[in-house]
């Protein structure tokens, strides 16, 4: 993206606003962190389904920790983490440094066992339905190429795409996924990017999504997130809400402000 380009937060058409009416998941007055000592102020927010979220912050901010707790990993400090059905289907994908390198398996294998949550030694195999969902995942996450390839011989950009197709079989109702491009050129980061928007929007899921950059993110989300220790604050909103405040300003200059525009939703500080 262009520096002087304006940052603009995505058009959203009348069918996805109308399927981003049911909340997946709710933070109500949530503090993370490790015992009695929270990383960030509480705060509340709704995540729904077809939304995009992005997450923000720099390393060590809080945003695995935030991750953990949603996913029912980590205790919260206080408050707590409401889902709207005990049954919702979660997916996560860790950053590639989080996997074992020597799992001794192909893309191919690990897209499949992503839909095994039924396996039984009475049937002990993939459907057929299973293996066409897989097909699809790995065409959609662009790892078919590689799909028979051992994955400790993958790239890192590799690797993840691997683990996006996946969490694409799986068919979650909540997607998380902790810098899912990282390591992938600009061309494929940006791609990446647009298939996650996609999947929310038609598969009528929720994807939150921890990016390191911070204009994708604010290109993408429907709502941005930052997450900042050191202040500490957390800020919910749009692009300007979050690139303008002060913490915000603080860990990344004024520059995202300028570009930044006004998008349809009401941003919130914490802290």
């Amino acid at each position: 993206m262009k520096t002087d380009e304006p940052i603009s937060p995505p058009a959203a058409s009348a069918a996805s606003q109308a399927q981003s009416t049911e909340p997946l998941l709710t933070c109500e007055n949530l503090a993370v962190g490790f015992g009695d000592k929270p990383l960030l102020p509480a705060f509340s927010l709704q995540i729904r389904r077809g939304s995009f979220t992005s997450v923000v912050g720099r390393n060590g901010s809080g945003k695995s920790t935030w991750f953990k707790t949603l996913l029912g990993m980590q205790p919260p400090v206080s408050g707590r983490v409401v889902k709207n059905k005990p049954e919702l289907r979660c997916s996560y994908v860790p950053q590639t440094v989080g996997i074992d390198s020597v799992l001794p398996m192909r893309p191919k294998e690990m897209v499949l066992w992503g839909r095994l949550a039924g396996w039984n030694f009475l049937n002990p195999f993939a459907s057929r339905h299973d293996r066409k969902i897989a097909d699809a995942a790995l065409d959609t996450a662009g790892a078919r190429e590689f799909a028979l390839r051992p994955y400790r011989e993958l790239s890192e950009g590799q690797k993840q795409r691997s683990l996006l197709a996946r969490v694409l079989a799986s068919e979650a109702d909540l997607v998380l996924l902790d810098e899912p491009t990282a390591a992938m050129d600009a061309v494929a980061e940006r791609e990446t990017m647009r298939r996650l928007v996609m999947l929310a929007r038609e598969k009528n899921m929720a994807v939150v999504v921890v990016s390191h950059d911070l204009g994708l993110a604010a290109q993408h989300a429907d709502t941005l997130v930052f997450l900042d220790r050191e202040t500490p604050a957390v800020v919910i909103g749009d692009s300007q809400t979050v690139f303008c405040h002060p913490a915000f300003r603080h860990q990344y200059g004024d520059e995202y402000c300028a570009r930044a525009k006004t998008g349809s939703h009401v941003g919130h500080v914490h802290g």
